[in-house]
């Protein structure tokens, strides 16, 4: 076994453990038929004597009814036979499809988000779809190949050799000398395989970031050259194609040559031994139909080679993926959180953090007291909804910690943790669902307690208009509905999650004044004896703030009530007069 075949067989042996065997079953039963229709060949081509020796050139008419009736049932039961593997093995492929494809998609989702900053949407979606079912495939192919073909290649061969082992050994006396080539195509299939994966992850990639972005791009009008960028991928991907089919089409093409040969050399041999009368018609008949049908099954295997080497390279990405850890996790004998959280202070200790070799914090210190506002503000770059992330252990500090009433969040539960807090972005994030499931998000809340949430966030305005109620579909990331409303479906989510610490990331941004002044309020009465952290670029929105921290360039510069702030000149005061002014 060379360097190349040990890792083939690792990788087959996790997917057939992980995934296949557990339908075994199905795939053992749907073997049982295919094994059925292999072997019907053989039959068929044995029957094949007896109709020409018999009743063809015999005349024996009582012949010509059990000949009849023979073949009659192998095909009927060849018939029986494909309907019952194919659907026997759609269903297996089906359930191994569905257990790989969603133990991926549950992985991927519990990955850290730096993994989500290395891979792009369209590449994760392609190894979802195309990579699960290109090896999904190789288990159809193997069971069909291993049960169809390989009783077939045998019962025919067994045929061929009963009715003259010389002819046989004549018709494939060239098989060995392809066996150089098919190793040299494989190598290609493999190389071009992962090529082709590439450039479909390119192209959905894409076709994701124009679908998504469709204002923007007619908004700048480029949708031409966003069309050429989407044709120029297009083009890679089917050249792509078109080199692993053509690189496929080899190894058949290969069989057809030995065929051509192996056929010049039995119907020279096998023409003379029947002038001469040593061999009947139904002799080289039989033998004629027995190589002729066996050429297609050795086609069909020769091809696995290549369906192989496809799936093998879709498997090394998917195991890619599940070989990816998360590195932000709960320790293995987690801390208690604190008793009354409501009461725990969060402090950030000296924290120093950057993405790759770009520094974002620096020696950062601050604490948000228990039960009281504390705004972040600064300049755009500051670092700001870097301490979001870290507070809420999205990534972690390479330097440093952050403490919940004085215990390292990276000795809690992540859990537990992240149930503690309620986020309010800027960015809200909305599912393709409706209104209700996406303020629920996995919650079931009383009708009173939703309708409260509703009424808090002013949702009720806009939603009592809407034909469906809170049953409208959002659409996608929300694209039915306005900047406001997405906003405001995201605070009612917060308020029903009544959580001890609030996130609020520009929370009022994308509404207008006067709903704005309306939700402020609700947030307001829902910080009461909360600890909140809001990020704030207009200051009107924190003047109440019980503490400031100004920030920049990843450290804090000062800090304090808005009136000292104002009162000791600096940053902050050089903002509020810029704002206040405009």
């Amino acid at each position: 076994m060379d360097a190349q075949d040990q890792p083939a067989r690792q990788l087959f042996g996790w997917f057939w453990r992980s995934y296949v065997r557990q339908s075994i079953g199905l795939l053992l039963l749907g073997s049982f038929f295919l094994i059925i229709e292999g072997g019907a060949l053989g039959a068929l081509s044995y029957m094949v004597r007896p109709m020409f020796d018999d009743v063809f050139i015999g005349g024996d008419r009582s012949a010509v009814f059990w000949v009849a009736f023979l073949i009659c049932g192998i095909f009927l039961a060849r018939a029986v036979a494909t309907f019952a593997q194919r659907a026997l093995l759609a269903h297996a492929s089906r359930r191994v499809a569905m257990r790989l494809q969603s133990d991926l998609v549950g992985h991927m989702l519990r990955l850290d988000s730096a993994f989500y900053s290395r891979h792009a949407p369209g590449k994760l979606m392609e190894r979802v779809r195309g990579d699960t079912n290109a090896a999904v495939e190789i288990v159809t192919l193997l069971f069909s190949s291993f049960g169809r073909d390989l009783t077939a290649l045998i019962s025919l061969l067994f045929v061929a050799l009963t009715t003259d082992w010389l002819w046989t050994l004549v018709a494939l006396i060239g098989v060995p000398l392809i066996v150089l080539p098919v190793v040299a195509l494989q190598k290609l299939i493999r190389r071009i395989s992962r090529s082709i994966l590439e450039q479909a992850a390119r192209v959905t990639t894409i076709m994701d970031e124009s679908f998504h972005g469709i204002d923007t791009i007619k908004l700048h009008g480029i949708e031409q050259k966003e069309t050429n960028k989407a044709a120029a991928a297009i083009d890679a991907q089917t050249h792509a194609n078109a080199r692993g089919q053509t690189a496929e089409a080899g190894v058949p093409a290969l069989m057809d040559v030995v065929a051509a040969v192996g056929f010049l050399g039995v119907l020279t041999l096998g023409g003379m031994q029947i002038i001469d009368g040593d061999k009947t018609v139904g002799d080289f008949m039989a033998f004629f139909t027995a190589i002729a049908l066996l050429f297609e099954p050795l086609r069909r295997l020769g091809a696995l080679s290549g369906v192989w080497q496809r799936a093998r390279v879709s498997l090394e990405r998917v195991r890619a993926v599940f070989d990816e850890t998360p590195k932000i996790t709960s320790p293995a004998q987690p801390l208690a959180l604190p008793a009354d959280p409501r009461s725990a202070d969060i402090a950030v200790q000296d924290v120093t953090f950057g993405y790759g070799d770009q520094p974002i914090l620096s020696n950062l210190s601050l604490t948000a007291r228990h039960g009281q506002t504390t705004a972040l503000v600064g300049p755009s770059g500051a670092g700001k909804s870097t301490v979001f992330r870290l507070i809420s252990r999205l990534i972690d500090p390479d330097d440093g910690a952050i403490t919940l009433g004085g215990t390292d969040l990276r000795q809690l539960d992540l859990a537990g943790l992240r149930n503690l807090f309620s986020v309010v972005a800027q960015d809200t994030a909305l599912f393709d669902d409706t209104i209700r499931a996406n303020i629920c998000l996995g919650q079931t809340p009383s009708d009173d307690q939703l309708q409260r949430a509703l009424d808090a966030a002013h949702v009720t305005e806009f939603v009592e208009r809407l034909p469906q109620g809170l049953d409208t579909p959002v659409g996608p990331r929300g694209s039915n509905l306005s900047g406001g409303q997405r906003q405001r479906i995201a605070i009612a989510r917060a308020i029903l999650r009544d959580t001890p610490f609030l996130l609020l990331d520009e929370a009022t941004s994308a509404l207008d004044t006067k709903s704005e002044a309306l939700v402020q309020d609700a947030l307001d009465s829902l910080a009461k004896d909360r600890t909140t952290l809001v990020i704030a670029h207009r200051l009107s929105t924190i003047r109440n703030a019980d503490k400031i921290v100004v920030m920049d360039r990843g450290q804090v510069v000062d800090q304090g009530t808005h009136d000292e702030l104002l009162a000791r000149g600096g940053l902050y005061a050089a903002l509020a007069s810029m704002q206040f002014q405009a």
